[in-house]
C-alpha cells in the first residue's frame, strides 16, 4: 500500500511525485473541497456562529475519488498550501476523509524541489488550529456581512449590488482620491533657470533659483519672477561653495506578495491577478529539460523579507563568478521585516538562485518568463553591494541671488549593474545630470535665464499598484486578498479603468456615500485595520473567534437596524453619465447606464423610449479584410481585444492594439504587438510587414 498525498493542483501534484517516487501516490483536490452555501446564510449566529459546511458543487467526482484514494493508502498526508487558507483545505479535507486531525499529518512545502520537498515530509505536524479558525472567522464575517448588509444595498439602490468588508474600503479609497481631486484648486508659481557654463568646460549645466536676500525663494506670480529677471540682468555668477560627498544607495529587498505586484504592475503593466497566476505556476512546477518539474520560486504569499542561509549562500556565490567578488557587501544582506506582519513564510526568491531566467526561458510561457526574470533580478540584486556615487552640490552666488545645481556621477554601479527598482510617475532627471569639474571663486558664463510658470497638481487616480501599497500600508487585507480585491470592485463596476488608472464610477459613488453615512465602520479604514490585526490575533492564539465575531456582530446588527430606520421609504438614484449619442429612435440624448453586465447605452426619455445599446469604442485603425473601423470589444472575461465593426459578416479580431502608422507595402493600418520592445506589424494576410517600434 502507498503513502497518499493531497495538494491543491494537479501541477503541482506532478512536480512532488517526482521527488517523492514509487511509494506515494499524489493526488490534488483542487483546491477547497468544503463551502457555505451560496443559497443561505449558513451561520448559526444564536450558537457561536457555528457555520454549515457543505461539499461542494462541481466536486463531486474529486470527492469521491480522494476518499478512494484515502481507504486503499497505508497513511495520507495533507500538503496544501502554507498559509492560513491552505490550512483550511487541510481541516476540511480531515473531516471529509476522517482523518485525525491530533495526527502529524500536516506537511508543508515553502518551494517545491527535491530539497524543499524532503525537508517538508520530514517534518510532520498537526493541522493548526489557531489558522483554521482564522481562515473560518474571516469566512464568516465576510459571509455577516455580506449576506445581510447587500440586501440593504439591492433595496436602498439597485439589485445585484455586494458589499463586503475589505472591497468596500478598497473602493472607498478610490472614491475619496476622486473628491481630493475634484476639490483641488490648482496654485499658480513660478521658477527662474539659469543656464551656466563654466571656463574649464564647455558643458552646460541647469541651476535653479534657490534663494534671494538669504530666503527660500518662493515665487507666486509672473510679476515676482519678471522683477528677478530684471534685477539680474548683467549679473555676474560666481560659484560660492562646492559639496562634494560619496553616498550609498543599498538595493531593495526581495518581493514579498503587495511588491510583486506593484512592481509587476509598473515595469509590466501586469494585473495583480495576471501576477499571481503567473506566480502560482512558477512555484508549482514546470518542466525543464535537464530538471524534469521544478518549482522556480518560493511561495508567492508572504509579508515576510527573511531569505535562508543557503538562498543567500547561493546567490553569492554565483554574484562572485559573474560579477567578481568586489560585487558582493561585506556580509550577507538580512533586511527587516515590518511590524505586524506574519512571517510565516521567506520572501519571494528563485528556489534554485543559480538557475538563471535565460536558462529556463524556452521552458516558460512569456508571462512566466517575464516574472520569473522580475524574482530572480530582484532576489540577486538584494544581494549585491551596495551602489557608490559621487554626489556634488554646487551654489552659485548672483547679485542677491543664490542659485543651485546639484548632480551626481556612479563611482561604483554595485547592484544597479543587474536590477533598479522602478517608480510610479514621471522621473524628473534634471538634477540627476553630472555636472562639470567646479571649484569655489570659478565665474560662470550664463547662456539663459528662464521664469517658468507652474501650477501645483492634484494628487494622482490610484493605480492598481498604487492602491495594493495603499491597503497593504493601511494594514487593510492580507498577501492572498489584494488581487482578489482589486478584481472584484472592477467586476462589480464600483471602481472602472482609466488606461492604467483606476477610476470610481457613479454607482461607486452613490454606493461609498451610502455606506460612509450609514455604515461608517464598514469603510473606516482604521476599524477595518483594526479587525484585521483582531483576526491576525485569533491566527496567533491570542484571541477567540467565536468572541471576534461576536464582538463585532453586536455593533453591526445595531447598526444594520438603525440603518433600516433612517432609509425607511427611501430610495437612492445613481446619476446617469450624459453623453453627445442621439437616440435613433426618438431623437432624445442617450445617457450611460450600468446594469449586470456592465455600461450600456440608454435614452433618456425612458419610460417612454425604451431603445438601448452596446457602448462601442472607436480607435483610429481600419480593418485589413474589408476596410470598415477596428473598435475596441471586451471578452467574457474582461480581457481587451479589438475587432471589425462590420461583424458577423466580417470576423476579424486581434489582440495587437491599431495605431495611427500605415504600412508602407500595403497601405493599411499597423498594429502593436508587444510592450515597450515589441514590433509594429501589418495584419494584411499575405503582407507579412514588421518592423521593431
Amino acid at each position: 500500500m502507498s503513502e497518499l498525498v493531497i495538494v491543491e493542483s494537479p501541477a503541482k501534484a506532478k512536480t512532488i511525485q517526482k521527488y517523492l517516487g514509487k511509494g506515494f501516490e499524489v493526488v490534488a483536490s483542487m483546491g477547497h473541497v468544503r463551502d457555505l452555501p451560496k443559497s443561505k446564510l449558513s451561520v448559526d449566529i444564536e450558537h457561536d456562529f457555528a457555520p454549515t459546511y457543505i461539499e461542494m458543487k462541481g466536486k463531486e467526482d474529486v470527492i469521491r475519488d480522494l476518499r478512494a484514494h484515502a481507504k486503499k493508502a497505508s497513511r495520507v498526508w495533507l500538503a496544501t498550501d502554507p498559509d492560513r487558507e491552505g490550512e483550511a483545505i487541510s481541516w476540511h479535507l480531515a473531516q471529509l476523509l476522517g482523518l485525525d486531525i491530533s495526527e502529524n499529518n500536516r506537511v508543508e512545502f515553502n518551494e517545491i524541489t527535491k530539497s524543499g520537498v524532503q525537508t517538508g515530509m520530514s517534518n510532520p505536524h498537526r493541522i493548526d488550529l489557531d489558522l483554521v479558525n482564522a481562515q473560518q472567522a474571516r469566512r464568516i464575517l465576510d459571509r455577516i456581512v455580506g449576506y445581510q448588509l447587500s440586501p440593504f444595498l439591492w433595496r436602498k439602490i439597485r439589485r445585484g449590488l455586494s458589499a463586503g468588508r475589505v472591497q468596500s474600503v478598497a473602493v472607498r479609497l478610490v472614491v475619496d482620491r476622486e473628491n481630493e481631486i475634484r476639490a483641488f484648486k490648482p496654485r499658480e508659481y513660478w521658477t527662474i533657470d539659469a543656464k551656466l557654463t563654466a571656463k574649464s568646460s564647455r558643458k552646460i549645466f541647469s541651476a535653479h533659483l534657490a534663494e534671494v536676500g538669504g530666503k527660500k525663494a518662493e515665487l507666486a506670480t509672473g510679476a515676482e519672477a519678471d522683477a528677478i529677471l530684471k534685477s539680474l540682468e548683467n549679473a555676474e555668477y560666481i560659484v560660492k561653495s562646492v559639496k562634494k560627498r560619496v553616498t550609498t544607495r543599498q538595493p531593495a529587498p526581495p518581493f514579498i506578495t503587495s511588491t510583486l505586484q506593484q512592481e509587476a504592475s509598473r515595469r509590466m503593466g501586469f494585473q495583480a491577478r495576471r501576477t499571481m497566476k503567473a506566480a502560482q505556476e512558477l512555484y508549482e512546477g514546470v518542466e525543464i529539460p535537464e530538471l524534469g518539474a521544478v518549482g522556480l520560486i518560493t511561495y508567492m504569499r508572504t509579508d515576510s523579507l527573511r531569505v535562508s542561509d543557503e538562498a543567500k549562500a547561493a546567490a553569492a556565490e554565483y554574484i562572485r563568478d559573474t560579477y567578481g567578488k568586489q560585487y558582493l557587501p561585506a556580509s550577507p544582506r538580512n533586511f527587516k521585516t515590518k511590524k505586524g506582519a506574519q512571517d510565516a513564510h521567506e520572501a519571494i526568491r528563485p528556489s534554485m538562485p543559480n538557475v538563471t531566467p535565460e536558462q529556463v526561458k524556452s521552458s516558460l510561457t512569456a508571462d512566466q518568463y517575464k516574472l520569473y526574470k522580475l524574482i530572480w533580478e530582484r532576489f540577486i540584486a538584494s544581494q549585491m553591494a551596495n551602489c557608490q556615487l559621487d554626489t556634488a552640490s554646487v551654489d552659485i552666488q548672483a547679485n542677491d541671488c543664490l542659485f543651485r545645481a546639484s548632480g551626481y556621477s556612479v563611482k561604483f554601479d554595485g547592484f544597479t549593474k543587474l536590477y533598479e527598482e522602478a517608480k510610479d510617475g514621471a522621473q524628473n532627471d534634471e538634477d540627476n545630470k553630472e555636472l562639470p569639474p567646479l571649484t569655489e571663486g570659478d565665474p560662470l558664463k550664463l547662456k539663459a535665464l528662464d521664469g517658468n510658470q507652474h501650477f501645483t497638481q492634484p494628487p494622482s487616480r490610484y493605480t492598481e499598484a498604487t492602491l495594493i501599497k495603499a491597503l497593504e500600508e493601511n494594514g487593510i487585507g492580507r498577501p492572498s486578498t489584494y488581487a482578489a480585491t482589486v478584481s472584484t470592485i472592477l467586476s462589480r463596476m464600483y471602481v472602472e479603468r482609466d488606461g492604467k488608472q483606476l477610476r470610481p464610477t457613479s454607482l461607486g459613488e452613490v454606493t461609498t456615500q451610502l455606506m460612509k453615512e450609514q455604515f461608517k465602520n464598514i469603510v473606516d479604514v482604521k476599524f477595518t485595520a483594526e479587525m484585521e490585526s483582531d483576526l491576525d490575533g485569533v491566527e496567533q492564539g491570542k484571541t477567540d473567534w467565536v468572541e471576534c465575531l461576536r464582538e463585532f456582530y453586536g455593533d453591526f446588527e445595531k447598526t444594520l437596524a438603525d440603518a433600516e430606520k433612517a432609509m425607511d421609504g427611501k430610495r437612492l438614484r445613481v446619476p446617469d453619465e450624459e453623453t453627445d449619442e442621439v437616440c435613433d429612435v426618438c431623437g432624445k440624448p442617450m445617457v450611460i447606464k450600468i446594469g449586470r453586465f456592465g455600461k450600456f447605452l440608454a435614452c433618456s426619455g425612458f419610460p417612454d423610449c425604451r431603445n438601448t445599446k452596446k457602448i462601442v469604442t472607436p480607435t483610429k485603425g481600419f480593418c485589413p479584410i474589408c476596410g470598415k473601423k477596428i473598435i475596441l470589444k471586451k471578452s467574457k472575461k474582461g480581457r481587451s481585444f479589438y475587432g471589425c465593426e462590420g461583424y458577423p459578416e466580417c470576423n476579424f479580431m486581434t489582440w495587437s492594439t491599431p495605431v495611427e502608422d500605415r504600412c508602407p507595402k500595403c497601405g493599411n493600418t499597423l498594429f502593436k504587438k508587444g510592450g515597450r520592445s515589441g514590433k509594429l506589424i501589418c495584419e494584411k494576410p499575405d503582407c507579412g510587414f514588421e518592423r521593431p517600434i
